[in-house]
């Protein structure tokens, strides 16, 4: 079980609710339990559909694996990790002139071009990127997209190279014989963040055998994620109460060096009931260079 008895916090002071407390932000180790992947009882590849699955069909057909992990706390670390080490890394001080995030057109108009600045200037030796699909997150029963409680990478080999296929159209031969990496730019639209807190995984902690790739099936094409298995030497970290300027880059393929993320959103044992549910976006790019 998870406690707050070595836990240190910071007060902000923020409403977040008419009638509600200002909250204190936990910070610090803290423990949870994250869902790992249990492969198809009939011994199956594993499938799973993105929208709705055909009727009678499930929506998956592998399990879950629950397991109580370990947290550690980034905040004030922040410059100990390195994306091609470590799978990812962070950035501070990133304004930006949308503020809903409710309209995919301005979404696309006004966030995407700060997204591919952010990560040309931050991404060593990135040239160009191309971004290809977001999502908005929001704890809403109403919502189209829930924080995802599934540890599991966006990306393995085979769809990160059929990504630029894709994408890219005849450039895609030429650009796959470069660099070519997969990065999520992850950040909060309500910050800080304190209910359903993003958790990702040291790249170094956790073999590729317990990596499995997971047919990924959209309305008009299949894609492919990775489901991630339980080990006990996973190192997982997060970013206490995580602000609307901050962005956590995860690298989900790399062709160079192979760092890649699992990720996962996960319960924190001392959010309290009354707290605002968290709302993200996730921008995924291509990187080349």
């Amino acid at each position: 079980m998870a406690t707050t008895t070595s836990t240190r916090t910071e007060s902000h002071s923020f409403g977040v609710a008419k009638g509600t407390s200002d909250i204190e932000i936990p910070r610090g180790e803290t423990q949870s339990s994250l869902t790992f992947y249990s492969p198809p009882s009939d011994g199956s590849a594993p499938w799973n559909y993105v929208e709705q699955p055909p009727e009678g069909w499930p929506q998956r057909n592998y399990g879950e694996d629950s397991h109580e992990v370990t947290i550690n706390d980034i905040r004030g670390r922040e410059q100990e990790f390195d994306m091609n080490v470590n799978g990812f890394r962070t950035v501070s001080g990133v304004e930006s002139k949308e503020k809903d995030f409710t309209d995919d057109d301005k979404i696309k108009g006004n966030y995407y071009p700060e997204v591919e600045q952010v990560l040309l200037d931050n991404v060593p030796g990135a040239k160009r990127v191309f971004i290809f699909d977001h999502t908005v997150r929001r704890s809403d029963p109403n919502a189209k997209r829930a924080p995802v409680t599934r540890a599991h990478i966006d990306q393995t080999t085979k769809s990160a190279i059929a990504r630029v296929d894709y994408h890219m159209g005849e450039e895609a031969e030429e650009l796959l014989k470069g660099r070519y990496r997969l990065i999520n730019v992850w950040r909060p639209i309500n910050g800080p963040v304190v209910s359903s807190p993003l958790a990702y995984a040291d790249s170094r902690s956790v073999p590729d055998d317990d990596i499995v790739p997971v047919e990924h099936r959209y309305p008009h094409r299949t894609g492919e994620t990775a489901g991630v298995k339980h080990t006990g030497n996973s190192q997982w970290y997060y970013w206490s109460g995580m602000k609307n300027d901050e962005r956590i880059f995860l690298q989900c393929y790399d062709s160079q060096d192979g760092a890649r993320t699992p990720h996962t959103a996960f319960k924190d044992p001392r959010t309290q009931p009354d707290w605002p549910g968290r709302e993200s976006i996730e921008v995924r790019t291509l990187v080349f260079g």
